[in-house]
């Protein structure tokens, strides 16, 4: 047992959340320092059609449908016994950790670009999420609920069931990409964060992908940018330190643009 009182599945369930909140305000203090960020204030403030009040519902909500679709799933294929599985060796462990990033970022990838490319859905749907042109670390799972459903929740049981993982496994693997999600989101550029240095797919990848003039590139996330190097949909950038403090990023668009 993960714990004397607990269940792998509720603790599958509820980790990631907490880690989301607690992840997102050591960011947020973080963002006290103008010389990370990679917006200031003011283009917090006047960039962002959503109000902060906006997007703590609008996560809030989100994560109350993840509640209810990962309980649920991890109820109906859990074992009835309470007694979770042994766990594998580590180094199957670590091949079933790969497998759910490529299949949670190959999802993500195609459902993300389409609901570009659709410009109904994008209306409608995935404009929730661009309404943070700068965004900032609890905005990262700011999205229409129907999204959250398809690409997060969807997406991460796919994971899930596709790799093979164990309950307690996926403790540790929702747990890791929370974190991402949200690093990736938080507009901090951030050298001596491993995730920024050990990941190409970083919080300047996914800033492109926000500004208004690059929103048609780097759709990867949260892991690797595979797919927009195979698809064409990368663009590379530079991050330049902005005068009066911070940094800023700029994408290196094609000319046609």
């Amino acid at each position: 047992m993960a714990t004397d009182h607990l269940s792998d599945e509720v603790l599958s369930t509820f980790v990631p959340i907490v880690v989301y909140w607690v992840f997102s305000g050591i960011y947020g203090l973080l963002s006290y320092n103008e010389s990370w960020r990679l917006h200031t204030k003011s283009e917090e403030e006047e960039k962002n059609i959503a109000s902060k009040g906006q997007v703590l519902r609008g996560v809030l909500l989100q994560q109350l449908v993840q509640v209810v679709v990962v309980f649920s799933i991890l109820k109906l294929i859990g074992d009835d016994s309470g007694v979770p599985p042994p766990q594998p060796s580590l180094l199957v462990m670590a091949r079933q950790f790969l497998i759910a990033m490529i299949v949670l970022d190959s999802w993500q990838y195609l459902g993300h670009r389409y609901l570009h490319i659709n410009k109904f859905l994008y209306k409608h749907i995935h404009s929730y999420h661009h309404a943070l042109i700068a965004p900032y670390a609890y905005g990262a799972l700011y999205n229409n609920p129907i999204e959250g459903l398809i690409l997060d929740t969807i997406g991460g049981s796919m994971a899930f069931l596709l790799s093979g993982m164990t309950t307690r496994t996926s403790i540790y693997f929702f747990t890791f990409a929370t974190i991402k999600t949200v690093d990736v989101h938080c507009a901090l550029w951030m050298p001596w964060n491993p995730l920024q240095f050990l990941f190409n797919n970083n919080v300047a990848y996914h800033d492109v992908h926000h500004q208004l003039k690059g929103n048609k590139y780097n759709y990867a996330q949260p892991f690797f940018i595979s797919w927009d190097k195979i698809f064409g949909t990368y663009v590379p950038y530079t991050v330049v330190e902005r005068q009066g403090g911070g940094f800023e990023v700029r994408p290196e668009l094609p000319k046609k643009e």
